[in-house]
Formats: C-alpha cells, structure tokens, sequence
C-alpha cells in the first residue's frame, strides 16, 4: 500500500478526550491556523485545542508527513522509513512518489484532479480539515512545501507548512513511532487545478528564447538546485542528464534560504534580503524550478513569507529533468558558466 493514513498508537491525554458528547460543526470551537508558516508552537497548541473524535463531524488539524530523499540519497533513505520512525501524533504519509502523474516521464508531474481526490481521500482527509504539512528532522525544509504547493494548486482551503520538524522534534513536543494504524478513508471532492500557479515547458521556452528582446515581458525563473548544478560544474542526481541552467535564470540555492543549523525557513526579512541579493523584483512574474520540481516549492513558500505577490508566481512542473531532455544542442538553452 503506498499510501498509509493512521489513528494515533500514542495518545497523549493533552491532545485526546475519551468522554466527548457529540459534537457538530455548529457547536464545536475549532482552533485555527492564520498563517502559512507555522511553528512547532503554534501546531503544537493547535493539536492540543482540536479534538479528534469518530462521532466529530468538525473541520480537523491533519499533520502531514511529506518527506521524500533524492534518487541518489547515499544511506539509501526512504520517507516511509522515517515516518514509521518518529513522527507527529495522528500523522499521515503523503507519498510524492505515488502522487504524481503516472504517465509522465518525468518524476514528479502534477496528478490529475481524479486521482489527487482519490489519494486524499485515502489518507482519510476532508475538505474542510486543516493540512499541516512538515518534512523529515533530518532535512528539516525540503519536500514539504511542494506538498503544501499541490494543496494549494487543487484549491484545498487550509494549507500550512511546519517550519520546522527538526525544531518540532528539538523542543520536545509529542511524537509517536512504529506501524500506524489506517483510518477511515474518505470522499475527497474532485478538485479544479488551478493552472495559473503552474506554468509548462513550451511557456518557459518561449520565455528563454524571448527574454531580453525589446517588448519582451521580463520573467525572473529561480533555480532552486545547488550553485554547482546550475552552473554546470556539478552532476545531476540522475544519471545522463547535463547539468547547466535556464538562460536568463537565477541560481536560489535552496540551502540559501535556510537557516544552517535548524534547516528552517529564514526570517522574512533574510528572506526579503536574499531575494533583493540576487536582483529578484517583486513587481515582475516569477517561475519557479529546480531539478523535478520539488524543491522549487521551497522558493515558493520563501516567496510567500518575504511577501513577494501571490498572483505572480508559478511553478515549473517538469523543472530541470523535462528542460535537460527537451530542448535540442542546436537551441542554445542549456547554459554553463564558463562556456
């Protein structure tokens, strides 16, 4: 099963009830998130005010464990592995390599609504409830944002992202381990994608080929790998596909916008400092990507914190992985330092 939702195996009496009458949505007082960034404080105290009860009908606080390793992880780690490890109580799995389009080439492809709905619906989510997605201790921010980005992509209305587990786990707040028991899954409504967060490979070409003309619209794209992989220095976690970057883009290493010891989000005003560093203008349309489009939702949540305009930004699906393999030698596109 690839997908594995749970009732908690540890239930800390701050966060359970045993002798709850029934409770509606109408009368019960449900305690919510304001933020999309949230600390371990905040969810804790959160998790402790919403009460999870098979005869509630109430909107829900859902932890979210969303942690994925890259293809060439030299321990050989998997998200399941840590999750089943240690994770926050009442936890669920999102699996990133289960949830994609599964017809694509390429790795990490949005779903279709379909099976966005069905997957969600496995996890024993609903509508109403409030996601809280977080990552592994080990990585602190990295694969959770792009979880939270497909949240919001599918129109889900409370999305929020830990910052971060590494601290969650640091401050001593409740965790849990071992096999998880499934929940109860559920009708998840079959979601619109909202396109305008997303754009395609033909648009970031006709970007790359138009960038710098006179009349051109100017579009800033962030890359979120390493400063070597984007200059062409450095190998591609999978094997045979080039380095080298976007022309016209801008190297956001993803480790560049977290803090080096924690592995969490900076500040907002690090993050505003950063971003103005690298020559980013908030007024001007921005994209988004990296190596499969993952860690390019680490830029766009760091986007969203500094306070940079939601409505110009998008994210490139396919990311380094599709752009590598599509564009021709004959087209100039693929872009080193030094050559």
């Amino acid at each position: 099963m690839l997908l594995i939702s749970l009732r908690t195996t540890i239930r800390p009496s701050s966060y359970l009830s045993s002798q709850l009458p029934r409770v509606t949505r109408r009368t019960m007082s449900q305690y919510t998130l304001d933020s999309y960034l949230v600390t371990p404080a905040q969810l804790n105290s959160a998790l402790r005010k919403n009460i999870h009860s098979r005869l509630s009908t109430a909107p829900r606080i859902i932890p979210l464990c969303a942690t994925w390793f890259l293809p060439n992880d030299t321990s050989g780690r998997t998200g399941m592995d840590t999750f089943i490890a240690s994770r926050i109580p009442r936890a669920r799995f999102f699996d990133l390599d289960a949830v994609k389009d599964p017809d694509s080439p390429y790795p990490h492809m949005l779903p279709s609504p379909e099976d966005f709905a069905k997957a969600i619906g496995q996890l024993g989510i609903r509508r109403d409830d409030s996601v809280v997605v977080y990552d592994s201790k080990e990585l602190g921010i990295f694969s959770a944002p792009r979880v939270g980005w497909t949240f919001q992509v599918f129109g889900h209305p409370n999305v929020h992202l830990l910052n971060n587990f590494r601290l969650w786990c640091e401050e001593g707040y409740p965790m849990e381990s071992g096999e998880p028991e499934p929940v109860e899954p559920v009708e998840y409504p079959i979601p619109e994608l909202d396109m305008s967060k997303v754009v395609a490979f033909e648009q970031v070409k006709e970007i790359a080929l138009e960038q710098g003309k006179e009349g051109a619209e100017e579009v800033q794209i962030l890359d979120a790998r390493s400063e070597g992989r984007w200059k062409g220095t450095e190998p591609e976690p999978r094997p045979g596909l080039s380095s080298g970057h976007i022309p016209h883009s801008i190297s956001v290493p993803v480790s560049s916008l977290l803090d080096a010891k924690t592995k969490a989000l900076l500040p907002a005003s690090d993050l505003q400092a950063l971003f103005k560093s690298k020559g980013v203008d908030p007024s001007k349309p921005i994209i988004s990507s990296c190596g499969t489009g993952v860690t390019a939702a680490v830029i766009d949540a760091a986007l969203v914190e500094a306070g940079y305009p939601t409505e110009k930004k998008r994210l490139y699906d396919g990311s380094w992985t599709e752009w590598a393999q599509r564009v021709t030698p004959s087209e100039n596109l693929i872009r080193k330092i030094g050559e």
